[in-house]
This record gives C-alpha cells, structure tokens and sequence, in this order.
C-alpha cells in the first residue's frame, strides 16, 4: 500500500493511505541501514498489520526535503505579511522565497490585514517579480476565497512574522483550525526539552504544514542558499543571467553585470537587489565543509 506520512511523533510515522484513519507505523531496519530517516510530507510503501499498525517498507522519490522543520514535498511556501503593525521586513520576505525558490516549492505571497493597510506599493512589487500575490483580510473574509482556491489540493506550509495573522488566516480558511492549533501549541510546548513534532492538517482542500519551524521567519534555522545558486533563487533575476559580460558574475556590483544594468533600469526592483546582495555575502562567509554539513 502507499500514503502519505502526515504525523511524526515518538518512533511513529503516521501514514494516511487516502481513505480512514492514519495508521501508526514504525519503520523498516533496512531504511536506518539505508540512513534513511521518514518524514512528514513523505510518500511511502507500507505494510499494514491486523493490529491497527504497519511498518513503513521504503520512501519513494521526494521533489523536496527541508532539514528543519523535518518535512519533505512541499508544494508551497504561504509567506504570510503584513502592511500593518507589525509591518514585514520585505528582506525577509525575499529570504523566505528564495529558500522556497530553492527548494522547488512555490511561493505564495500573502498581504494579510488589508482592511488596515493594503501595501498596494509591495504587493505590486512582488506581482511584478512574477510572484503569485494575494491581499486578504483575515478580519472582514476579503481575499479568503482566493486564498482557499490556491491552497485547494497543494501540501502548503505557512510561515510569517509574529503578529501578522497566520492563525486567523488558517481559522478564516478552515473553520475550527483555531481550537486544533490551540491544542497543538499546547502540545508541542516550548520549553527546552519539550518533544516537538511535526503534522500536516487539512485546511481548505489541501494539507497545511503546522510546525515550529513555519511558525515564523525562522530561516537562520535551515540550510544557507550555495552563493553560486543564490541568483536562481530570485525568479526575476532568470532572463538575464546569461546576458552578463563575465562568467561566473556575482551580481553584485561588477562591470557588465545583466542584473546591475536592470536594477538601473528599473526592471528589477533594487530592494530585491538589496536582499540578494545581502543573502550572497552571507552565503560568502559559509566554508565548504559548513555547507556540507548542512545538506
């Protein structure tokens, strides 16, 4: 049989098989001969017992896997912002979709609190980047429906800022999320040595991703983008890498630099040169056996 894992918790992989309850199982000795540890988001080959259980048998291909948070075949990456107080840092917006860029799940930028400020200004910025961006309101429902249509059948994972309203959205999409998260955040808790897990919840027609991880803009906890695949990260950046004068261009501030030219031509928005610039010299100070250790 196959399913997907949908829950991680105490030595057991909750594996949704599409139709009834989750069943609880362990995993396969040969998967730890294999260094392969199970994750949530996982697609998997398992065997079921006449007990209620089953034993994970192998883990098929993934298109993504994030370190931390520990899950895998995410679809989408819901940057929820805000215009309002507390208003999003845009930097940590392009840091967010860039790590979603390069993990090959799509960003979807979401302007929450738009009955208190639209952020007309940004949310046309990140439209012309070529980002999928919506302007919701968690309060009065406007933009909810459109939000529910682009989560409907995607594994999505919801991150932002404390205080923008990731909660309210994920109550506006899915009535009753609230008292679920409620009682999730009890039980993950956060002290020290309290266990946390990941889980994936229904919302929407979809699965959304509830986790420490995603809660916030917690990206100093995963793996640093390669300063060489930095630039592929930035979706506008595409049409004009090819066109610098110098190989091996950091698009920085060389001569003859493609991207440089299109900042100046107002082409590419100089705040998301700013963030790139920024993230690439970050990237520069990671040593090679830093990076491995990361993947």
């Amino acid at each position: 049989m196959t399913g997907r894992i949908v829950k991680a918790l105490s030595g057991f992989y909750y594996v949704d098989p599409g139709q009834g309850e989750p069943v609880p199982c362990r995993g396969r000795g040969k998967l730890r001969h294999q260094k392969l540890t199970p994750l949530v988001g996982d697609r998997v080959e398992f065997t079921a017992a006449p007990d209620g259980g089953g034993m994970v048998d192998a883990v098929l291909p993934r298109k993504n896997q994030f370190r931390r948070p520990a899950v895998a075949n995410i679809d989408q990456m819901v940057i929820v912002c805000s215009g309002a107080a507390p208003v999003t840092d845009p930097y940590l917006i392009d840091r967010m979709a860039a790590m979603a860029e390069w993990k090959g799940c799509e960003p979807l930028i979401v302007f929450n609190k738009c009955d208190l400020e639209r952020a007309d200004g940004l949310a046309a910025l990140y439209r012309a980047a070529g980002f999928p961006t919506l302007q919701v309101s968690a309060e009065t429902g406007e933009g909810v429906d459109a939000l529910a249509g682009a989560v409907a059948g995607k594994v999505s994972a919801f991150t932002g800022n404390s205080g923008v309203g990731k909660s309210s959205i994920l109550n506006a999409l899915q009535p009753g999320f609230g008292l679920r998260v409620g009682e999730v955040s009890q039980k993950l808790g956060r002290g020290r040595h309290t266990t946390r897990h990941v889980e994936l919840f229904p919302v929407a027609g979809g699965l959304a991703a509830d986790t420490p991880g995603f809660s916030a803009f917690d990206v100093d906890q995963m793996e640093a983008i390669p300063k060489e695949e930095l630039a592929a990260a930035f979706r506008e950046f595409g049409a004009y890498l090819d066109r610098c004068r110098f190989q091996g261009c950091a698009h920085v501030k060389e001569r003859g630099c493609a991207v440089l030219a299109a900042v100046e031509a107002g082409e590419i928005a100089p705040s998301r040169h700013k963030s790139y610039v920024r993230l690439y010299q970050q990237a520069k100070e990671i040593l090679p056996w830093e990076q491995a250790r990361n993947q």
